[in-house]
């Protein structure tokens, strides 16, 4: 192509115009893919190193982040169990009263800290009940053993999960091996314990306004 244009004189651009119908012989594509691999991995060498700064740097603020947390005592636990459950759980409405504690969430880490919530509040782990909540799909018992193995919980305290029909041209990332659902806790007789919660996240919000208020 660049041959083509020096020698008539028109831009690289037009001379593709003139000659994008013609096929390339099997050398000329070979020659292409060849070229194209070759950039690939110029480019990838270029941004190696900056990977590698970018994984450094990452790792020393997890490092120091994780300083910052420290011990976590049960004011800590009551404070940051009542944000989540604000933020993932069942919560009342103004045409519907809710007074039953009930989160979901597909996230391990998220809880396994919120049921430190409840046992900081006197509720004992066992009492409460779990459900999954799965695409009709995946292997559901599975999935009981699953969650009943990493967040340490009793696998007879599981109820039937919930299943949700699956659609085949789903365009959902959460498929395969992997999948588990979410997982339901409900915890049984908590209107106080939602009370509870209802009067820690009030006051939170109140003391972040007079926070901002007076700086």
């Amino acid at each position: 192509m660049p041959e083509i244009a020096r020698r008539l004189g028109v831009s690289r651009s037009t001379a593709y115009l003139w000659v994008r119908h013609l096929p390339l012989d099997r050398d000329e594509g070979e020659e292409r893919e060849r070229r194209r691999a070759h950039s690939k991995t110029m480019t990838d060498a270029r941004w190696a190193a900056y990977r590698r700064a970018r994984d450094e740097a990452q790792a020393e603020v997890h490092a120091s982040a994780a300083e910052d947390v420290g011990r976590l005592d049960d004011r800590d636990l009551l404070l940051l169990g009542a944000a989540i459950y604000w933020c993932e759980g069942a919560k009342s409405k103004p045409w519907r009263r809710y007074d039953h504690v009930q989160f979901i969430n597909s996230d391990p880490g998220l809880l396994l800290l919120f049921l430190r919530f409840p046992e900081a509040c006197g509720v004992d782990r066992a009492a409460a009940t779990y459900r999954v909540s799965i695409h009709d799909s995946a292997d559901a018992d599975a999935a009981d053993e699953w969650w009943a193995a990493e967040l340490g919980l009793p696998l007879d305290r599981f109820q039937r999960a919930s299943l949700k029909k699956h659609n085949p041209v789903t365009v959902r990332h959460n498929t395969g091996e992997g999948y588990r659902g979410c997982l339901v806790v409900n915890v049984p007789s908590s209107r106080e314990l939602d009370w509870r919660i209802e009067g820690m996240i009030a006051e939170l919000f109140r003391a972040a306004a007079e926070r901002t208020i007076g700086d």
